[in-house]
């Protein structure tokens, strides 16, 4: 897979895509930017025949890049929440910028933007995917998720204690109550 992360496929990235043909749930013709070099690779690998890409994923074309237009960005942070392997940097309210050698040309920056303010680019000389560009790739990728897996976590423990402390009150203030009913009216006053 070339852990580009792009979920073209079907899948929500390389991984659950590659367990989806081990398992014979999908064919070995989703992966856009694998291309037919990857379907060959996939089927050398699978003894599964190789199929032309099909067209409901994409189509295979030259690695591109996104690239943000700085002066229309309004540092909404969708596009950063987007971005599989975190190649987009900013703050909220300031503006963003995409770290090249990090972008995998997903493409899933693109349409969370509501200025339309990020454009896929092809570079003037041509981008080759490495095995190494995938290995970093993936490894980024893993790293976001555990990172996002840790931050939901922490809110769970968050939402529990909070949870918790709302039914303390509640019970502080059941007994409360409570007390007052059983002093009656004159002790009330």
């Amino acid at each position: 897979m070339p852990q580009t992360q792009c979920t073209r496929c079907g899948y929500p990235c390389c991984r659950d895509y590659a367990e989806a043909i081990v398992s014979g749930q999908a064919n070995i013709n989703q992966c856009p930017p694998g291309g037919q070099v990857g379907i060959q690779k996939l089927s050398a690998l699978t003894g599964l025949p190789a199929l032309p890409l099909n067209p409901l994923n994409g189509q295979e074309g030259p690695r591109q890049l996104a690239w943000i237009d700085e002066s229309r960005c309004i540092g909404c942070t969708l596009c950063i929440k987007a971005c599989p392997v975190d190649a987009i940097i900013g703050g909220f309210k300031f503006m963003h910028t995409v770290l090249a050698d990090q972008c995998t040309g997903c493409e899933l920056c693109v349409t969370p933007c509501p200025v339309n303010c990020i454009d896929m680019i092809t570079p003037i000389a041509p981008l080759a995917w490495t095995p190494e560009d995938a290995a970093t790739a993936k490894s980024r990728f893993i790293a976001r998720q555990r990172r996002q897996q840790g931050l939901e976590q922490a809110q769970q423990t968050v939402t529990t204690k909070s949870d918790q402390l709302a039914k303390v009150l509640e019970r502080a203030r059941q007994r409360a109550r409570s007390r007052i009913a059983h002093r009656g009216p004159e002790s009330a006053e």
